[in-house]
């Protein structure tokens, strides 16, 4: 059988591949029934349907004809690696390093610094464009889990509060 589109064959896989491992990942919680989910329902649940929805593209792609079959084209290593290394970044701000002796730098540096990190993949990146971004962020992040919910994290630097 010869693939007729690329993208979508290997999209379709990995669909697959996290869906299964998902619902076996939810296997290890109490599933409940669907009258009384247990914590482990809702995952099974949407591992299941990201599989099956994985089966549905990869069929696809097997099946319907592309006018070029969608080739793969290089991986996009900048953007990859600046995304990535933004969420670590704000991970290591919202909890520090307490191997290393870092305090938490709390939500709002954790917010500029995934914000500013991240805006860094975009080929035309703007300074002034990435501050409003972040301060808006910052706000809004700072109303919804603060105000809101009433979260309980550091929200500035330990260093300032302490």
């Amino acid at each position: 059988m010869q693939i007729k589109s690329q993208k979508d064959f290997f999209a379709g896989l990995m669909f697959m591949a996290l869906g299964v491992a998902f619902a076996w990942g939810a296997t290890t919680y109490k599933l409940g029934t669907g009258a009384r989910m247990g914590p482990g329902y809702f995952p099974l649940m949407l591992g299941v349907l990201l599989a099956v929805l994985g089966m549905i593209v990869t069929f696809k792609a097997l099946v319907v004809e592309t006018v070029d079959g969608q080739k793969i084209g290089k991986w996009a290593y900048k953007p990859l690696i600046f995304i990535i290394g933004g969420n670590l970044i704000f991970g290591i701000c919202l909890g520090g390093l307490p191997s290393i002796g870092l305090k938490p730098l709390g939500l709002m540096v954790g917010i500029y610094a995934l914000t500013f990190v991240a805006s860094m993949a975009e080929a035309g990146w703007r300074f002034k464009a990435t501050l409003i971004l972040a301060t808006f962020l910052a706000a809004l992040s700072y109303l919804a889990f603060v105000v809101v919910l009433k979260l309980q994290f550091p929200v500035w630097p330990v260093y300032f509060t302490a």
